[in-house]
């Protein structure tokens, strides 16, 4: 390991799943806002429909059939197709877009705050998501996450896993490929990551999806670190 700690300068963190609870959030989120404006849902199943959009939706930008958009214009196409699937057409114009931006307001996972504090006392830390740089920067300031600076995908106008994310990091921070490290609980996001140059940390999140996942419930790969969580990672990179 101490070849790692001394090599690797930077930690990017893939955000939804890996550093914050996306589905547990949005939940109680909207349980709580559904029950003091009126509006009844499964708002589990309405957090789990509205992720499962979520690559199609940037797949389009991808794949070039339509410009760079950023993922809370995408959200928001989305939503409107869920608020007429849910029953919920009553919801303002102003609902909505409060509803949109509980994207803005998720909780971190309990390891998350105390294992980034840890890290970024020897490395520089930061997001490396598909969510645009206001989005990013709300969540941090809700939960406390202590990013050094925020690498949106945002920045380099493409979505992971394009390689141009994770190169494009390396290009913003002036540093090799293998000086840097993505870090998530998903397999797909550190395969891309590695095949760009980058080292690899991965921790299971079993319950991002619910009780019933089956995905990334261990490392898939042979990763330069697998964790238990962000806690644990710090101590396999020496802080």
């Amino acid at each position: 390991m101490s070849a790692l700690t001394s090599t690797v300068k930077a930690m990017v963190f893939d955000t939804f799943g890996s550093v914050v609870d996306w589905r547990g959030s949005i939940t109680r989120d909207l349980t709580r806002w559904g029950q003091e404006n009126g509006f009844q849902a499964d708002w589990t199943a309405f957090a789990v429909k509205w992720r499962g959009m979520y690559q199609p939706s940037m797949e389009a930008v991808r794949s070039g059939k339509r410009p760079w958009t950023i993922l809370d214009v995408l959200h928001r196409e989305s939503l409107e197709i869920l608020i007429k699937e849910f029953g919920l057409d009553a919801m303002t114009e102003a609902q909505r877009d409060h509803v949109n931006k509980v994207w803005h307001r998720l909780d971190g996972w309990p390891d998350a705050v105390g294992g980034l504090s840890r890290l970024k006392s020897k490395y520089i830390i930061a997001p490396l998501s598909n969510g645009n740089i206001s989005l990013l920067t709300d969540i941090a300031k809700y939960t406390g996450l202590p990013w050094d600076l925020n690498l949106s995908t945002e920045v380099f106008r493409c979505y992971k896993p394009q390689p141009q994310s994770y190169l494009g990091v390396c290009s913003a921070l002036q540093l090799e490929p293998g000086e840097v490290m993505m870090c998530a609980a998903h397999n797909d996001d550190l395969l891309a990551a590695r095949k760009a140059g980058l080292k690899t940390a991965f921790w299971p999140r079993p319950t991002e999806h619910g009780p019933e996942q089956k995905t990334n419930l261990v490392a898939a790969e042979d990763w330069d670190i697998v964790a238990k969580d962000i806690r644990d990672l710090a101590t396999q990179m020496g802080v």
